[in-house]
């Protein structure tokens, strides 16, 4: 294998900067400006490790166990998110930033508590769209130039994106009536012919109402004989 930079200038380069550890001369990107955005990520998921865990102690009602077990499984995700990001920082060269009073200016998702489990799931969810859209913004900032850092927040984004999906299936649950936030499950195009998709799910109670609004047929009068 041929190497576009000569070797001999590679091994005088690492041991002439060996304090910078992971860190090499062809890194491209302002590592400060990396550092800046992953320590927005982790202040993002440690807001969201809070959050989860608030939710899974205080979760009530008929659908509590389903859905506090649903907080307890995503507050552990995103601690592991925190730390393989924390980790990451670390290897560029910066300092996480863990100061309880740092952590809330420069996280993305807010941390709101909720009076009720809707109000919980509907916070939650909100927070992990916030936490995709700008996490995707992150991935083409590393883009090619910042691989490792990439493909850990790509990663985490696949996860963020399940959570929001659990969420939307628990909110749908503790508000089936709530219709006009409901559409099936596959695009048009993947059934053709045949799908519904991304149209409103109609529920029994909508259909209810529809007859309940239908004025009867007058019924044929007959000839008397």
């Amino acid at each position: 294998m041929s190497f576009l930079t000569d070797i001999k200038t590679i091994r005088d380069r690492a041991r002439r900067e060996i304090q910078d550890g992971a860190v090499t001369q062809d890194y491209s990107i302002d590592k400060d400006q990396a550092v800046k955005l992953l320590n927005e990520a982790l202040a993002t998921e440690i807001v969201c490790v809070l959050r989860y865990r608030f939710h899974y102690f205080m979760a009530s009602g008929i659908h509590k166990d389903g859905a506090a077990a649903e907080f307890l499984e995503h507050s552990n995700e995103e601690q592991q998110h925190a730390d393989r990001i924390a980790e990451r920082i670390k290897q560029l060269g910066g300092k996480p930033e863990m100061n309880p009073a740092m952590i809330v200016s420069r996280s993305h998702s807010e941390y709101v508590e909720g009076n009720s489990l809707e109000d919980m799931l509907r916070e939650d969810l909100v927070a992990e769209r916030i936490a995709i859209q700008t996490y995707r913004e992150m991935i083409q900032f590393f883009g090619e130039k910042d691989p490792t850092s990439r493909r850990l927040m790509e990663d985490i984004l696949a996860v963020e994106e399940e959570h929001a999906d659990d969420i939307a299936d628990l909110l749908f649950a503790v508000e089936p009536d709530n219709v006009e936030n409901t559409s099936k499950l596959y695009f048009a195009d993947e059934i053709p012919g045949r799908s519904a998709a991304g149209s409103k799910v109609k529920t029994q109670n909508s259909a209810g109402a529809q007859r309940k609004n239908k004025k009867p047929k007058a019924k044929a009068k007959t000839a008397k004989a």
